[in-house]
């Protein structure tokens, strides 16, 4: 038995049983990875895969069970590079972090700045993406920290800790009659056309679920992933945005005033993923209290031993 014959059941797994995919994945033939299956399954003595032909259509029971320990071998073989690298590499290494645009352009400036300055040997990635996007990426051990609003919590195979709460606001071109509402309503925000996230993207569901509580559809006229479009648009003059409240700075945003909407659309939690039995590195542990000061190593390790979201904001 070989990782690499636990490496490849895994991923055609994870490819929706679409073995050229899964080769493709891996940067080696179909072929190859057929017959280390084969092998893998004659060593073990049962059938991982259903088939149809040379399709493979399904899991069999035993099979089923084989891949769930191969995860947990492939994991606990990665855990054992990253706890020697850990020790042996000293302050070197490379660190990837996921993050959607609005916590990768306004939470993390900072965040990454200090710890470049502290870690000068560690190489660090950011990748952007939807949160579906950021969930995926730490399931296939892409990425090592994943940060977002939406979806994380969806994944059982992941641990989640809540790191801040936010609201939206409403923003609009300076002189618009809406700045004049007080107090805001939704039934104001349904005069005017309207700017605002994608569905998948920071907190849009709460937009939706609000405007559903009151009977009312909002005339979205246009959406974004990211806030920094939805303000160029109602600079343009499209609509009102509706943007996460971190997005807005009055002296960066100049022409463009906001109300605050917290009172409307209920609050965020922006949330931090980790994959599930991932061995954390100095550095990690860095990096996540650094952009969460409450999430100390200690709250972090019991979270990861609970198996779930045991820090409560």
């Amino acid at each position: 038995m070989k990782l690499q014959q636990l490496r490849y059941i895994v991923e055609i797994r994870r490819q929706g049983l679409n073995v050229s995919e899964a080769a493709e994945s891996l940067y080696t033939s179909q072929p190859g990875i057929s017959k280390q299956v084969r092998l893998l399954e004659d060593e073990l003595g049962v059938a991982i895969f259903e088939r149809s032909g040379k399709r493979f259509t399904g899991l069999t029971e035993p099979g089923r069970a084989v891949v769930e320990i191969a995860e947990r071998i492939l994991a606990e073989a990665e855990n054992l590079k990253r706890a020697c690298a850990d020790f042996s590499a000293g302050d070197s290494g490379r660190l990837v972090l996921a993050a959607t645009h609005t916590q990768a352009r306004y939470a993390l400036p900072p965040v990454v700045r200090d710890f470049v300055a502290r870690h000068p040997g560690i190489k660090l990635e950011m990748h952007q993406g939807s949160p579906t996007q950021i969930a995926e990426w730490l399931l296939a051990g892409d990425v090592d920290i994943g940060i977002a609003t939406e979806a994380l919590d969806r994944y059982p195979q992941l641990i989640t800790l809540p790191v801040r709460q936010w609201s939206h606001c409403v923003i609009a071109p300076a002189g618009h009659p809406v700045l004049q509402a007080q107090p805001l309503s939704l039934h104001e925000l349904v005069k005017w056309p309207l700017i605002t996230y994608d569905t998948a993207f920071a907190g849009r569901s709460r937009i939706n679920q609000a405007f559903e509580r009151i009977g009312a559809a909002p005339n979205v006229v246009f959406t974004a992933l990211d806030a920094d479009v939805i303000k160029t648009y109602v600079n343009l003059g499209l609509g009102l945005g509706i943007i996460s409240a971190l997005a807005f700075d009055a002296q960066r945003d100049s022409g463009l005033a906001a109300l605050d909407a917290g009172h409307l659309f209920a609050s965020n939690t922006t949330r931090l993923a980790l994959r599930r039995g991932i061995y954390l590195r100095r550095h990690d542990y860095d990096l996540i209290e650094l952009f969460a000061p409450h999430l100390t190593r200690r709250v972090v390790e019991l979270t990861m031993q609970g198996g779930g979201e045991a820090y409560q904001l």
